[in-house]
């Protein structure tokens, strides 16, 4: 059996001089493959879930371990080459550059990793872009496109690394329902090819009804 793709044991955190308890105990195992979404209302403390699992926050207490990297044990450096070699993040406001192509920004990832030669990064691009489904507009830039084709691009710059895990926050958000929808089926069709978890952090009832755990948040606390 293989090992948990992230394990968070007994996280806590707090903000404000801990007055705020973002995260109370949570223990969490996402295993590889999965397609799971943390669910609860605003400030049940999946944003901050998500941040820990995604090396951009460490816990007051308790320990996360991402990709078998410890994070308690790393430096913000290695945090931050963790980040950009190991994690996709799919966001909200898709987080495009605009004076870019859509396969400048998928490689934008690669041109941090020096051992991509730049006619590779060219190809790895070309070929997410294939697989999202937009075969034809790598050269357009995202001001020519649709918010859904926006998003898939969003979607093959996260996978390009072929990281073990994306993490996507309210990835929906800025989309009309069909169209969230198809990114969602879609984010599914990537996780079954290549094997990558995605996680979620959404309020969307549709995307919850299509992934295959969701992990309900209230006050900070895991409920089931």
């Amino acid at each position: 059996m293989n090992s948990p793709v992230v394990q968070v044991h007994d996280v806590s955190k707090s903000y404000n001089q801990g007055r705020v308890k973002a995260l109370r105990d949570v223990t969490l195992d996402i295993q590889p493959a999965s397609f799971l979404a943390l669910a609860g209302p605003s400030g049940s403390g999946k944003t901050t879930l998500l941040n820990m699992i995604g090396a951009l926050d460490v816990p007051d207490q308790g320990e996360v371990t991402v990709a078998g990297q410890r994070l308690n044990d790393l430096s913000d450096k290695e945090r931050t080459r963790l980040r950009r070699e190991r994690i996709g993040f799919i966001f909200q406001q898709f987080n495009l550059v605009p004076v870019l192509t859509a396969a400048e920004n998928v490689a934008l990832p690669l041109e941090i990793l020096p051992h991509i030669s730049t006619q590779d990064r060219k190809k790895r691009a070309y070929e997410m872009l294939r697989r999202v489904g937009l075969e034809g507009m790598e050269d357009r830039n995202p001001t020519q496109l649709s918010g859904g084709q926006q998003q898939r691009i969003a979607v093959a710059r996260a996978l390009v690394k072929d990281p073990p895990i994306v993490l996507a926050d309210e990835p929906t958000a800025n989309l009309d329902g069909s169209t969230g929808m198809a990114i969602v089926d879609l984010m599914n069709e990537m996780r079954n090819e290549l094997g990558v978890s995605f996680v979620f952090a959404s309020h969307d009832p549709r995307l919850l009804e299509r992934v295959d755990t969701v992990v309900e948040m209230v006050d900070g606390c895991v409920t089931r």
